[in-house]
């Protein structure tokens, strides 16, 4: 701890950054988490509806498939 003296009076200049260094720490993994939380939430949302629109243009498996099924984008 360092002092200065202005006109006689003591004023203490306090370094606290290892007193809370560990807070810091703490508060920054949290705020990683919680943007990893909502970006892996964003994600599953999107793929989500992805592959929901894929199972409704999927071709039974008890159907053959044939060329016109591959060529005639019309037919479902």
């Amino acid at each position: 701890m360092r002092y200065i003296i202005i006109k006689n009076a003591v004023m203490g200049i306090h370094y606290d950054y290892k007193s809370t260094r560990g807070a810091k720490a703490m508060e920054k993994q949290a705020k990683r988490e919680k943007k990893l939380a909502e970006r892996r939430a964003k994600k599953l949302a999107k793929s989500g509806t992805v592959e929901k629109e894929k199972k409704d243009n999927a071709i039974p498996l008890d159907t053959v498939i044939t060329l016109d099924h591959l060529t005639n984008p019309d037919k479902k």
